[in-house]
């Protein structure tokens, strides 16, 4: 695939998975061994169940893309996460706060899918917005 089609991939994939939310569409843009996490199953379904588990401490999360570079089989997002906190997040307890998070991700595109992607985002500065930084931890 050429480098557009790559880029045009993960525009669909911001658009219609992380804006319309609609993770059926998560079949057809990750290949079966794409990982999100070693805590989630290889494929689609870890793909679906981690951003269920996402939505479900942040139902309202909206990515806004700042940018997308692609050259050859990467294609990079630079994005912004706004949200509200109103569900369990890493052991935090629901506060009800609102947070904006910048981050990016690094996607490896091979046969019309997603095969690899590594992430940045500011952690910290999410954890600091929900009352749970450095001088705050959070539960134990």
């Amino acid at each position: 695939m050429t480098s557009a089609a790559n880029k045009a991939l993960i525009r669909r994939l911001y658009q219609q998975v992380f804006a319309d939310w609609n993770l059926d569409v998560i079949d057809e843009l990750f290949d079966p061994t794409f990982r999100v996490s070693p805590s989630f199953p290889p494929g689609p379904e870890g793909v679906k169940q981690f951003y269920a588990r996402l939505r479900a401490a942040f139902p309202d999360l909206r990515y806004v893309v700042n940018d997308i570079i692609a050259e050859e089989d990467k294609v990079v997002v630079r994005w912004t996460w706004h949200c509200t906190h109103r569900g369990t997040f890493r052991g935090i307890p629901p506060t009800g706060r609102q947070a904006s998070v910048t981050g990016m991700a690094i996607y490896r595109v091979a046969n019309g899918k997603c095969v690899e992607r590594w992430v940045n985002l500011n952690m910290l500065g999410l954890l600091e917005q929900l009352g749970a930084g450095l001088d705050n931890p959070g539960p134990a």
